[in-house]
């Protein structure tokens, strides 16, 4: 049975091949380890195994672990979707957001970081394929939101965040996640963060620019969300 130091290890390896067939260097690329519906306890061994940046969807499950985990030095990213009654334990609880899709959501977390914490990093969702089910501003709206978060106190804009419709055609990937670095190229905005790439397709999203993969299944395992 491989363990998750296993997969962690595996996840590296393909990160670094995918880097070095891109022409990039592998240190530009963060692995977010997407911790939903896993016990604190996959998380404080991914962290033995050498990760310190984890991904949640869901926030009272999140909420929970970060209060198990306490004597970690975490980074937490929140990458679900956002509802406005959600955003004060977001602003107070995590270091990065990956998931704004619109300017009251963006508001209310600047509004309501602690003094005490440095500004919350911020990724805008683009809804690159223009998926009905999916989360994520469309393209044409992008431009004034990002200019408009830009401006606020309290978050720092990093750049985009983008789950593109799942395909197993290589050139299909290729072409949604240059879309999204083509966006984010045209904001002329100080940006340098491409949240973009997963387990099944991490390898065309290095291609194209990443520079965060969020991997769950591949360090994890499959899901159970009865559990979650």
């Amino acid at each position: 049975m491989t363990t998750i130091a296993d997969n962690i290890t595996a996840v590296a390896a393909r990160i670094a091949a995918a880097a070095q067939a891109a022409g990039r260097d592998s240190a530009a690329i963060g692995l977010l380890a997407v911790s939903k519906t896993k016990p604190a306890a996959a998380v404080r061994e991914a962290y033995a195994a050498g990760l310190r940046d984890f991904g949640e969807n869901y926030l009272q499950e999140a909420l929970g672990k970060q209060a198990e985990l306490t004597d970690l030095p975490l980074c937490w990213h929140f990458i679900g979707p956002i509802q406005s009654n959600k955003t004060r334990a977001i602003a107070e609880h995590f270091d990065w957001v990956h998931s704004v899709d619109r300017l009251k959501i963006a508001q209310r977390l600047s509004e309501q970081r602690p003094a005490n914490l440095p500004p919350l990093n911020i990724c805008i969702q683009v809804n690159v394929s223009g998926e009905a089910s999916k989360s994520g501003c469309t393209p044409a709206d992008l431009p004034a939101l990002a200019t408009a978060i830009a401006d606020l106190p309290n978050l720092r804009l990093r750049g985009l965040m983008a789950i593109p419709e799942p395909t197993e055609d290589r050139a299909a990937q290729d072409a949604a996640f240059a879309a999204v670095r083509t966006l984010q190229d045209s904001l002329n905005l100080p940006l340098d963060t491409l949240s973009m790439g997963m387990s099944h397709d991490l390898e065309s999203a290095i291609a194209q620019g990443a520079t965060w993969v969020r991997i769950g299944t591949a360090l994890f395992g499959a899901r159970d969300y009865g559990q979650a």
